[in-house]
């Protein structure tokens, strides 16, 4: 079995609207930046699953030997230079479930579902976990 070409969907169900979000890749640079309005925002990202089941491509960071993760940047570092935030979520992808990576695999898109906001109303950053996982 080869590596694969996936698609993966990560959307903010609540983003706080007037922010620039995007995904950011390993340089560091905001990639597809969006400002949020009143709805979802989503970012779809190119990926490739191996064939052992790890995540790779541009986007894709690591942390030891199985973590992987995407960074969406936030206000600043999505390149809004005025705004008041400069923050990332970290989004991990290394726990999607089996099922979904072998639909993927097959040409499934799976969608990660994601908070916008923290508890105090501004937008979620650090380790953002996934509220739901899903195929679309």
């Amino acid at each position: 079995m080869a590596d694969a070409s996936v698609t993966l969907r990560l959307t903010i169900t609540d983003p706080v609207p007037g922010v620039a979000y995007s995904l950011q890749d390993k340089d560091n640079h905001p990639v597809d930046p969006q400002t949020a309005g009143d709805g979802p925002l989503s970012f779809d990202v190119a990926l490739r699953l191996s064939e052992d089941g790890r995540w790779l491509g541009p986007f894709v960071r690591r942390e030891g030997p199985e973590r992987r993760f995407v960074y969406i940047a936030i206000g600043t570092s999505a390149g809004d230079h005025g705004s008041e935030w400069t923050r990332r979520a970290k989004i991990d992808i290394h726990d999607m479930p089996d099922t979904l990576k072998a639909a993927a695999r097959i040409g499934g898109v799976p969608e990660a579902l994601l908070p916008g906001r923290g508890k105090d109303g501004t937008p979620a950053c650090a380790t953002v976990r996934v509220r739901e996982w899903r195929l679309i």
